[in-house]
């Protein structure tokens, strides 16, 4: 009989390289448009502390994703810090909204994929790699 980490093994790998490809594009697309041009005229109005962090979480993403593929245990940590970041970036972004601020609709839909995205794969990696903290006893 197969325990929960072996049986984790194949959706574990997809995460990784779903996390990989994620952080991939999203260092090459926060990037084009934090260098200006046409990409960011196309971007509408954009929220900087949101593009900003989504840029750097990239390689938070490509970093998580190479752990999760070698089933590294700091990895599934990594994805638990991405998606709590996340949500604490979105949270921030409502309130931005809130008090009136500009930004792009879609600005919407993409901070919502990647909660779901990042709370799925740290669920995931949680399980199959684990994230309790051992506690030893004084």
């Amino acid at each position: 009989m197969k325990t929960t980490s072996q049986a984790l093994r194949w959706p574990l790998r997809i995460a990784a390289v779903l996390a990989v490809g994620f952080g991939l594009l999203t260092i090459k697309s926060g990037g084009a448009v934090l260098a200006g041009g046409d990409a960011a005229r196309a971007a509408g109005q954009v929220v900087p502390f949101v593009l900003w962090f989504n840029f750097l979480a990239g390689f938070a993403y490509v970093a998580a994703g190479i752990g999760l593929w070698f089933r590294r245990r700091w990895a599934a940590w990594l994805a638990v810090w991405v998606a709590a970041a996340t949500l604490a970036v979105f949270a921030a972004f409502g309130i931005h909204v809130a008090a009136g601020g500009e930004y792009a609709a879609r600005t919407v839909g993409a901070m919502t994929l990647r909660s779901a995205v990042w709370i799925a794969i740290a669920a995931l990696a949680c399980r199959a790699l684990g994230c309790r903290a051992r506690h030893t006893r004084i």
